[in-house]
Parts: structure tokens; C-alpha cells; sequence
């Protein structure tokens, strides 16, 4: 195969960054003695490997073990993979606290595969190129270190992680290291704190950030939109609680499958108190809508919509800004459904996911994944028979046929009740996390007894759709300042138009401008302050308001504006009316701009 082994080809792209997470961890055995080793996978954008060392890794000492990389890298050193049994692989990693603690969670019969470069040996599953001398030496980088729990656990050591990344030429890593340059630029995590659109604080916790006036009302803008568009969709309004009894979680398999996950109030062992849970999803809450009374086939479909506030105890290690956190809110919704209805409905989730994505702009860069479950592998993840996930999931991929949806595959990615549809979307840095998705659920419903009269007067159970809109709000804004670089489009601008009077003789005037675009529900402010209007220009450039009235005497006589655009510079003077029209259809359009 041509391009076989090539970047283009994602497993020899991944191969070669884990032979390189090995390579670098060698590195560090040989220049820091006494490393103790932990993981060190390949990840989307290279690779990372956490160590329990004797220093802290500098930048300076990030240098050294770049260049004691290439030395490996030159020496050509062969990659030679054997295995152990499990007894034989714990003493052969005495060593290894790290290490013996994975094979302790191995089963007793496994063999353990082990790759040996030199002087350098790891636990690993690989696979990896044969030599090091594959690897180009003068096309690597070491990124960063940061800290990391063992096991994403707070409770266990913190060990350092370094991340990497490796190009077969200098050039194709020149210019990843330019475009990382230029996504810095965009990085929610540091332009979002600049332009205050979110900060987080120690006392309040990792993971829960603070939605400042501008990200807030970003939110409410886009909560807002997302409930009438859904109205006008035969959305009903739920409002559900924050929290539930564990009663209701081990109906719905909550409790056993995704107990890690939630953050629960009293003691889980204890069946002698009440022991609650905040929740980590809406669906259990919104079927006792369902079930407040009886219900037969002529009140199906039932759309179920609700801006729902939710909590997932993630892992210390995986927060990021506003993409990854543990208290978030969705556009989540449940539509209950007849058999007959699911293709049709399916469709209008799907339709109305790409209406909003659209909208906003950010369909463009979306991807599309089937999520499936894995036969395999089930650890007890799943529930329900092979028959009814083979049946949900070729019902599933029917339906995107008919779609014409174009999609990739992700084995052992879907939910425990059924497979889903995942819209994805990568990060100015690559990191892809999901943004939508839309679930076929034939499972849960018999949990919680949600029959139905259907036309011959027979109980039938429903099937259930679990969607997004708009996903989590949250990660939504976090793309939305990526993609925009803070510059928000004007319908979603926090503040819109900024009124600059250039003398203080213009002051009532411009309040007056203010008071009128105020009364269309334009978001408005005025800047008195006594300073030279060149400063005030730039200042509302740095802050991205799409619209400034630069107001001054002339425009007091002749009853105009003088507009200023922030891409399209001045604009010229108009009058009052031209200019509201002008942005009213901007704004009403929802264009990009």
C-alpha cells in the first residue's frame, strides 16, 4: 500500500509516536537514574509518558532529553518484543511500583509483552517500529510537562508528563510547531481568561469554572435560541432536579455502570440511609414525565427538552478549560417514540444538530461517529443480549444510510443502553472531544415499565432517542472563542456596540444613540471616560465589539453616526436609522460576522 507507511496511514502515525514515547523514556532512564516509569501512550497529536523522577523536568532539562533522544535515534537500536507469565513479569519489574500495579490488574494466566531497546526495557502491548533508527531525530520535540495523578486519582501520586511529538522530516514538524504557534492565539483556556469571558478559582475547585458576564450571557444567548427553536420542533419543557435518590439510578443501570462517574451525597454502602446522587444525565428524570400518567400510541412522538445542569466526576487530569469540566449544561432532550416513528425523528435530531451547529459556524469542522458497542469486551459496560444491540445497531446504520451520512466507526464507544451517533470536533490543538450526540435506546424503557396502548390495544414499549442540540454549553463557547478568536459573531457579541463620544460635548448625544439601540435590544455601552478617542478605538478593538459610533461634533449637527466595523475599519458617517437597519439585519440573520 502506497501510503502505508506514511503519517497518512493513522496506525503507523500511532506506532511511530509510541515508539517515540519509548525512545523518550529510555532517554530519561539513561540521564536520570532512579526514573521510576509509569504509561506513556500515543495520543492524537503525539505522545505523552508520566514518570515518578528525581528532578523536576525544566525546559532546560527538556533540551537534554531531546538530545539524548536523537543519540538513540542515530545507535538504530532494534526493538525486540518478548513475553512473560505474570509471575515471572512481576519480578522482571520489582523495580516498577508503576508497573507491578498493572500487571496486578491483569488475570493470573496473562502473558505480558515486553519490548526491549538496549538497555531499556517496558510493559507494553505495542506495536512499535523495529528500530529506533526509523525515527528521525531532527524532527522531534518535546512539547511541555505537566503534572499528572497516578490513575487520574488526586488520592495518588503525582508524577510528571511530558508530551512530544515527531515528523518523518524537520519540515512537516517546522511547520506543526508554526501552526501550534498560531493556536495558542486562539486558545479558549488563555484568550477566553483575557477577553473575561471565564476564570476558575482554586477555592472553588478544578474542573468548575466561572462563567464571567460575557461567557454567561453567551450562554443565555444560546440557551435561549436552542428552547424556541425546539418549541417550534414539538419540544415540551421539562425542569427536573439536581439530584436523585440512588433508588432511581439503579432503575435506570446508572449505579452500576457509571457509580466512578458521579458524585454522590451519603454513603453508597450504607442500605440503611438515604444516599443521593447530583446527576450525570437527564434521561431517568425526564421519563417520569413520561410516566405521570398513562399513555397510548396517539401521544407518541413525545419530544422532551430541558437546559439541564450536570455533574461527571472526571479525572483531575483531563480538565481543560471550558471543554472538559464537572459541572456542565446541555441541550439534552428524550423523545419517546413507536418503532414506526424512529427513522423520521432521528432525522429531525439530526437536522436540527446541523441547523444549530451550522448556525453558529462550526459545522464545517464536525466529523461524524458511530459509536458501537464490543462484543468482545463487554466487562459488563453493556446492557441487553447480542440480539438487541445487533438490531439496534443495524437499525442505527440503516437510518444514516438513508441519511447519507458519512461517518467513521468507534467500537466500544457507545452508551451501556444502545450505539449513537457522535458529531466530534477537535480543539485549536487537535484534541477531539464530542460536541453532539444522538442515541437509539431500546433498552431502558422495560426498566422502567414505560408501556404504551398502541392502536390494537396492546402494551407496546417505546423506543427512546437520548439527543443534543447543542451539546454542552460550556465546550460550545470554548469552540465558539477558538474559532472566532474571541471575535464573536454580532448576534452573539456580549456587547455589540460601543458608543465612543470623542469630546465630552458629545456625551448626551451619544447616550442618546445608546437609549435607542437599548429599545431594539441591542446590547449597548458608552465610553465616558475622559480619554483621547484613538484609545478608545484600540481598547474596543482589544475587547472584539463588532460596532463602535465614533460621535463628535459633526454628527451632532447633521443627526449621524460615524461607524466603525471591527474587520472592515470605517465605515463612513449615516444616519441613526441606516445604521440600526444595517446592524438589525446582521444580527437578526444571525450571519457570521
Amino acid at each position: 500500500m502506497e501510503n502505508q507507511y506514511t503519517f497518512e496511514n493513522e496506525q503507523f502515525r500511532k506506532t511511530y509516536w509510541h515508539t517515540c514515547a519509548h525512545i523518550m523514556a529510555q532517554a530519561v532512564q539513561r540521564l536520570f537514574p532512579g526514573t521510576k516509569f509509569a504509561i506513556g501512550p500515543a495520543i492524537d497529536n503525539g505522545w505523552y509518558y508520566d514518570f515518578d523522577a528525581p528532578v523536576s523536568f525544566t525546559p532546560e532539562l527538556l533540551e537534554q532529553i531531546e538530545g539524548e533522544m536523537r543519540k538513540i535515534c542515530k545507535e538504530k537500536i532494534k526493538l525486540e518484543r518478548f513475553e512473560l507469565p505474570r509471575a515471572e513479569a512481576l519480578e522482571f519489574m520489582k523495580e516498577q511500583p508503576y508497573k507491578v500495579e498493572l500487571i496486578n490488574d491483569l488475570p493470573a494466566d496473562a502473558h505480558i509483552s515486553f519490548y526491549k531497546q538496549d538497555d531499556y526495557t517496558d510493559m507494553c502491548a505495542g506495536p512499535h517500529l523495529d528500530s529506533t533508527g526509523r525515527v528521525k531525530g531532527n524532527a522531534i520535540k518535546l512539547l511541555a510537562c505537566n503534572a499528572a495523578y497516578w490513575r487520574g486519582d488526586s488520592t495518588r501520586p503525582q508524577l510528571q508528563r511530558i508530551y512530544g511529538v515527531a515528523f518523518q522530516k524537520k519540515e512537516e514538524l517546522d511547520a506543526y510547531l508554526l501552526q501550534q504557534e498560531e493556536a495558542k492565539k486562539r486558545d479558549h483556556n488563555k484568550l477566553g481568561r483575557e477577553l473575561e469571558y471565564f476564570t476558575t478559582v482554586d477555592v472553588i475547585g478544578q474542573g468548575l469554572p466561572v462563567l464571567l458576564p460575557k461567557g454567561a450571557r453567551v450562554v443565555q444567548l444560546l440557551q435561549r435560541w436552542v428552547e424556541d427553536v425546539e418549541q417550534q420542533h414539538g419540544y415540551l419543557l421539562t425542569k427536573t432536579p439536581l439530584m436523585a435518590k440512588r433508588d432511581l439510578y439503579r432503575i435506570s443501570g446508572h449505579w452500576d455502570h457509571y457509580l466512578d462517574g458521579m458524585f454522590i451525597l451519603g454513603d453508597p454502602q450504607d442500605e440503611e440511609k438515604e444516599c443521593f446522587a447530583l446527576r450525570p444525565m437527564t434521561c431517568p428524570f425526564q421519563y417520569q414525565v413520561y410516566l405521570n400518567r398513562a399513555r397510548s400510541y396517539r401521544d407518541l412522538p413525545m419530544r422532551l427538552g430541558e437546559t439541564s445542569t450536570l455533574f461527571r466526576n472526571e479525572d483531575s487530569g483531563e480538565m481543560h478549560g471550558l471543554i472538559r469540566v464537572r459541572q456542565f449544561t446541555i441541550s439534552e432532550g428524550h423523545l419517546v417514540l413507536r418503532p414506526d416513528q424512529l427513522e423520521e425523528e432521528f432525522k429531525d435530531c439530526l437536522h436540527l444538530a446541523k441547523y444549530f451547529l451550522g448556525t453558529v459556524g462550526l459545522l464545517d469542522q464536525c466529523t461524524f461517529r458511530f459509536s458501537q458497542w464490543d462484543p468482545e469486551n463487554r466487562n459488563n459496560k453493556y446492557e441487553g443480549s447480542a440480539e438487541q444491540w445487533e438490531k439496534a445497531q443495524a437499525t442505527m446504520a440503516q437510518i444514516l444510510k438513508d441519511l447519507d451520512v458519512d461517518y467513521t466507526i468507534g467500537i466500544d464507544e457507545a452508551a451501556f443502553y444502545g450505539p449513537k451517533l457522535d458529531v466530534q470536533y477537535k480543539n485549536v490543538f487537535g484534541k477531539e472531544d464530542t460536541l453532539v450526540t444522538i442515541q437509539i435506546d431500546m433498552l431502558l424503557a422495560e426498566r422502567f415499565g414505560m408501556y404504551y396502548t398502541d392502536e390494537d390495544g396492546q402494551k407496546k414499549l417505546p423506543y427512546i432517542i437520548h439527543r443534543t442540540s447543542l451539546g454542552c454549553y460550556e465546550r460550545t463557547l470554548a469552540y465558539l472563542i477558538e474559532h472566532f478568536a474571541g471575535a464573536m459573531p454580532t448576534w452573539l457579541a456580549p456587547e455589540q456596540v460601543r458608543v465612543l463620544p470623542i469630546t465630552d460635548r458629545a456625551l448626551d448625544y451619544a447616550k442618546q444613540m445608546q437609549q435607542k439601540l437599548q429599545t431594539k435590544g441591542v446590547r449597548v455601552a458608552v465610553d465616558a471616560r475622559n480619554e483621547k478617542i484613538g484609545k478608545k478605538i484600540r481598547e474596543a478593538q482589544l475587547d472584539k465589539i463588532p460596532y463602535m459610533l465614533v460621535l463628535g461634533d459633526k454628527d451632532m449637527e447633521n443627526n449621524t453616526v460615524s461607524v466603525r466595523h471591527r474587520a472592515d475599519g470605517d465605515l463612513g458617517a449615516m444616519g441613526y436609522d441606516a445604521f440600526e437597519a444595517q446592524l438589525m439585519e446582521v444580527i437578526d440573520s444571525k450571519a457570521q460576522k
